[in-house]
């Protein structure tokens, strides 16, 4: 990476940090939000991506569903490449969260390459986070049809990094710890995943 793109990267860190500045995770310790954007990014580097834009986006991938960022203002300060990419990642808060989870899905297939790169190393830090500290409001059905959930996302997306599946397909044949117990982190058949999706679906009725 050569100079210019280092400013690049550098100047979407201190932006994203800045929008992000008030928010905190979910989980238990209230982790500061930004660790979030810089461990896709991360996710995407030990993954042998290297491309600025993609990494950029990745720093900025929540800025414009999680804060008062708009899609003109990522295109002034870091170019129509890496908003295109942003806009592919970023839901559609008028929607519900049942809707935005639907669309999720269906949407993934229809992506940018690059985009898919970024999603799967969201999908990859999240899941990872949910494994050990998942929000503890959350209850285990929440949890496991969360991991349905972004499996089906995944199953759309793959194709794009052998490294990044590799990392995520280990998860989903893995286990989570909540409250002090393990359980699977897909408990079912795969014939059986849309039941628990659907029962996901309907837990997340009401809820934004």
């Amino acid at each position: 990476m050569d100079n210019e793109h280092l400013i690049q990267l550098m100047k979407s860190i201190d932006f994203s940090c800045k929008k992000h500045r008030d928010q905190r995770r979910k989980d238990s310790h209230g982790t500061p939000y930004i660790n979030h954007p810089i461990g896709v990014a991360y996710n995407l580097i030990k993954a042998g991506v290297y491309d600025s834009d993609i990494l950029q986006a990745a720093i900025l991938h929540d800025t414009i569903e999680d804060t008062q960022t708009t899609k003109e203002e990522i295109i002034k300060e870091f170019g129509e490449r890496v908003a295109s990419f942003v806009m592919d990642v970023t839901d559609d808060k008028s929607l519900s969260k049942q809707e935005r989870k639907r669309h999720q899905i269906e949407h993934a297939l229809h992506i940018q390459n690059e985009s898919k790169l970024v999603k799967m190393a969201d999908k990859l830090f999240n899941l990872r986070d949910i494994q050990t500290n998942a929000p503890p409001s959350w209850s285990v059905d929440v949890i496991q049809g969360y991991f349905v959930w972004a499996k089906a996302v995944i199953n759309n997306l793959r194709g794009q990094n052998q490294w990044l599946e590799s990392q995520l397909d280990e998860i989903f044949n893995s286990t989570f710890t909540f409250k002090g117990s393990q359980y699977p982190t897909i408990p079912c058949t795969p014939e059986k995943e849309p039941e628990i999706l659907e029962n996901y679906y309907k837990i997340l009725v009401g809820k934004d």
